[in-house]
């Protein structure tokens, strides 16, 4: 399938009452004569009637339908020490929000039923979540003291098909994750300069360059998206970088961006300043929520 059908069936998902060429036009980024041809070529092979998406249209989409979200929620927080010496970071409220309630919302809003949260660190504080969001599935990652965050991906390599990777600590303010994902992508956000991590892109638009500090680049957030195939090669992947000489303590990103980068065509989902927040410091977590402030004292 092409981004341009997928992108075309995709809004005609959205939206089931059907939506005018122009709108279409609108929501896709394609031209009224790209929109009006393609909507003829797909009535034709009956994913279309009447301008509205049909079974074999879905049908066809159902390869690129996101199965999971695993939630990296094992790591000490020590840079928002004192508040995580006594809870673990993606439990702490913002204006009275937990952290990762945020981050699961965000995924159940687009349809994403299977929910994952790999914990470490107090990880019997996450049981609490399970109040809200009974259906979610909570993992004990036991190498979380000795390895890197590739640890919690090792344990569930095996369900990296169609799957959302992401940092449990990130406060999201708007809609970041997609029902249905075309291929695979690392959430970032167009940057001049960056002293943070980022990358760049090739001509291909796919990611050829990862670090810390750059211009002209893309601020790298901690959400990317796997899909059939590359979630199956990173499987294998996760799995020999962990049994290497000190592969336990790579940070996971590495294994697709640096490690084996060759076998993979990692896009770029682009994301806006105001959509993701990243709360690194005990100083930027009282600049958010002021009842911080002299925390522990």
């Amino acid at each position: 399938m092409t981004k341009a059908r997928f992108d075309l069936l995709v809004a005609l998902e959205a939206d089931r009452d059907g939506l005018t060429a122009e709108v279409l036009a609108e929501r896709t980024g394609l031209t009224a004569d790209e929109v009006s041809a393609l909507l003829s070529d797909l009535t034709a092979e009956g994913l279309v009637c009447d301008g509205k998406i049909t079974a074999l249209g879905l049908e066809a989409l159902e390869p690129y339908r996101t199965r999971r979200a695993i939630f990296i929620a094992a790591g000490f927080g020590s840079r928002l020490r004192p508040v995580t010496l006594d809870t673990a970071k993606p439990l702490i409220r913002v204006g009275g929000t937990r952290i990762i309630d945020t981050l699961i919302d965000s995924a159940m809003a687009a349809g994403i039923e299977e929910i994952c949260v790999v914990c470490g660190y107090l990880g019997e504080q996450f049981r609490q979540l399970k109040e809200k969001y009974p259906n979610i599935q909570l993992f004990t990652n036991p190498m979380y003291t000795e390895a890197n965050n590739i640890s919690s991906v090792y344990l569930l390599r095996d369900r990296l098909c169609n799957t959302y990777i992401c940092e449990a600590d990130l406060l999201v303010h708007h809609q970041v994750f997609d029902k249905y994902v075309f291929h695979s992508c690392y959430l970032g956000i167009p940057t001049d300069e960056t002293d943070d991590w980022y990358f760049k892109t090739n001509d291909q638009g796919t990611i050829c360059e990862l670090g810390i500090g750059a211009k002209d680049c893309y601020r790298m957030l901690g959400i990317s998206y796997w899909d059939r195939e590359d979630g199956k090669k990173l499987n294998e992947h996760v799995a020999a970088t962990f049994a290497m000489p000190g592969g336990k303590d790579e940070d996971w990103c590495y294994v697709p961006l640096v490690s084996f980068k060759q076998a993979y065509q990692v896009h770029v989902r682009q994301c806006a300043m105001d959509d993701i927040e990243e709360i690194d410091t005990y100083d930027e977590l009282c600049a958010l929520d002021p009842s911080y402030i002299g925390y522990g004292k």
